[in-house]
């Protein structure tokens, strides 16, 4: 059975990471994790002392992105991690202080177009399975399988706002809804590689499908790609 790329791309909240996560699980792929190598360079910032609260010392952190070397390595238990310059970061990148930090550096194109190249080239050698929103147009525009997810803001809304709940978070689901609908159009109109779908992309609406529907449809499209 021969390795593929496998590209997913979606609004937020349709499931991307999960969907991403279960497939490479199954298939035995390297789960890469785009948003994790954002928080692993702002933990980078964090430790060296280029962010604070209010700024970016933007000028240092372009002269050192090239010393920033970001992998994903599979545990006893199959599960991908992240790590930096060599070092296991899995826990540290997850807390709200690098999250943060990482949606204010995923803003500056230096960042953008050196993570940009790492990715490219852990795909080299296939066997990967890759989220984000510009996976199959930018990163990967020849990977032989992509998949744009998307559901309605109405769907995807409610089931963030009872991921919040579960966590006795507060919050209501007005403002969820609104919440959604501004990443959505963040990401389809930022100036550095916006969110948009593959001309030969398949697009999966799963607002109506469970996760069995979902999977199935899954496994037929990976096992078409792979034969």
């Amino acid at each position: 059975m021969k390795k593929i790329i496998i590209a997913i791309d979606g609004f937020s909240s349709c499931g991307k990471s999960t969907m991403a996560k279960e497939l490479a699980l199954e298939t035995g792929y390297i789960y890469v994790d785009t948003g994790a190598m954002y928080r692993a360079v702002s933990l980078f910032c964090i430790q060296k002392g280029l962010m604070s609260e209010t700024e970016i010392n933007e000028l240092e952190l372009e002269k050192q992105i090239k010393f920033i070397r970001i992998e994903f390595k599979t545990n006893a238990s199959g599960i991908s991690e992240t790590y930096l310059n060599g070092k296991n970061v899995e826990t540290e990148i997850r807390t709200l202080e690098v999250a943060n930090g990482a949606s204010r550096v995923s803003t500056l194109g230096f960042v953008r177009r050196e993570l940009v190249r790492q990715q490219q080239l852990m795909g080299l050698q296939k066997g990967i399975v890759m989220d984000g929103r510009d996976i199959g147009t930018v990163v990967f525009p020849n990977a032989e399988l992509k998949i744009f997810l998307t559901a309605s803001p109405e769907i995807r809304a409610k089931r963030r706002f009872d991921e919040m709940i579960l966590k006795g978070e507060e919050t209501n689901y007005e403002n969820v809804l609104a919440n959604v609908k501004e990443r959505d159009d963040r990401d389809q109109n930022r100036t550095e590689s916006p969110l948009r779908k593959a001309t030969d992309a398949i697009e999966i609406d799963n607002s109506a499908l469970t996760l069995d529907e979902q999977r199935n449809i899954l496994r037929t499209l990976f096992a078409e790609k792979t034969l």
